[in-house]
């Protein structure tokens, strides 16, 4: 065999060990990404451009939430919203419309009080999903009911709905008492 011929056989092994090296990596990184986002993967890939670009999108989230100062609660400040949640709860007995607005109100301020910031809904959608995946469909259902709920009234079964779905929001919010506080340099939190 000539000297060309073999290089050119060694090019194409090389390209073709790249290739097989770059396929291997893109499905490492879609497997993480499916298994830390759970279903928001699915609903981003189905609503996204392409399946790479909704990647891009949910790595550029984890970017995002790896800068936020996410942290615990204090064990009073837990016990003061589980009371607040109680008097919420209360409150929907006699004014449920009030009751669900109130709800979202107090999770809003709990996402603060952890660190997340809490500039518009799409936002706090896109940085709970790094860490909340599993509950994030339910935020997603109570915020449609409350919002349909402020355009015309929301049946009472409706607004029952929404307080259940918060409620399983605040409770994931709430019993994450094992994130750690950020070193200094520490990019990453432990879940």
């Amino acid at each position: 065999m000539s000297t060309s011929v073999v290089v050119l056989i060694v090019v194409v092994a090389v390209v073709v060990i790249a290739g097989a090296a770059l396929l291997a990596r893109a499905g490492m990184r879609r497997k993480r990404l499916q298994e830390r986002f759970g279903p928001e993967y699915d609903r981003a890939v189905e609503g996204g451009r392409s399946k790479r670009a909704a990647e891009r999108d949910l790595a550029e989230r984890e970017k995002r939430h790896s800068q936020l100062d996410i942290r615990p609660l204090p064990d009073s400040t837990r016990q003061r919203y589980r009371q607040q949640w109680s008097l919420v709860q209360q409150q929907f007995v006699d004014r449920p419309g009030a009751a669900i607005l109130e709800a979202d109100r107090l999770l809003t301020s709990l996402m603060g009080e952890r660190g997340y910031p809490t500039e518009g809904y799409e936002q706090q959608h896109r940085d709970l999903s790094v860490e909340h995946a599993n509950t994030l469909e339910h935020y997603r259902r109570a915020h449609e009911i409350t919002e349909g709920h402020q355009k015309t009234e929301a049946s009472t079964e409706d607004l029952r709905k929404a307080m259940v779905h918060y409620r399983q929001v605040f409770e994931d919010l709430l019993g994450d008492a094992d994130v750690r506080p950020r070193q200094e340099g520490d990019r990453h939190h432990a879940r």
